[in-house]
């Protein structure tokens, strides 16, 4: 599995471990100063999870990207920005609407794919190990 994700882009086996990272530090971190646990858990790792979608499907479009002009290039990736970002405010809507988890949790978990990016390089050392 690891080498078909690495096949769809060289940094994304890397950047899931940053994204799965994040998600522990903060639930081990954040379970102890919260009410509604279960709620918070749950906001969280739903919020993991669509980090992790997105970074498939950033991965996925930069292929297609990569495939046109520059031009089409920017126009691609204009397109498929906007659809991650409508499913970032689709996933917290349905969140808030249902109160099914904590939103903020999940906005945390969602961040999970800036912080993973940004420790890409020293999550990427600990994976080639």
């Amino acid at each position: 599995m690891t080498e078909r994700l690495r096949k769809l882009n060289e940094a994304l086996p890397a950047l899931l471990l940053g994204i799965f990272l994040w998600g522990l530090f903060c639930q081990l971190a954040g379970v102890w100063f919260v009410s509604d646990k279960l709620g918070c858990s749950i906001g969280l790792w739903l919020g993991i999870l669509t980090a992790v979608l997105m970074a498939l499907h950033m991965a996925w479009s930069l292929n297609i990207a990569m495939d046109q002009g520059e031009k089409g290039a920017a126009a691609v990736m204009t397109k498929h920005n906007l659809i991650r970002y409508a499913v970032v405010v689709i996933v917290e809507g349905v969140i808030m609407v249902t109160g099914i988890a904590n939103p903020l949790t999940a906005f945390l978990g969602i961040m999970g794919l800036k912080v993973a990016a940004y420790l890409q390089p020293v999550t990427h050392k600990l994976f080639r190990r």
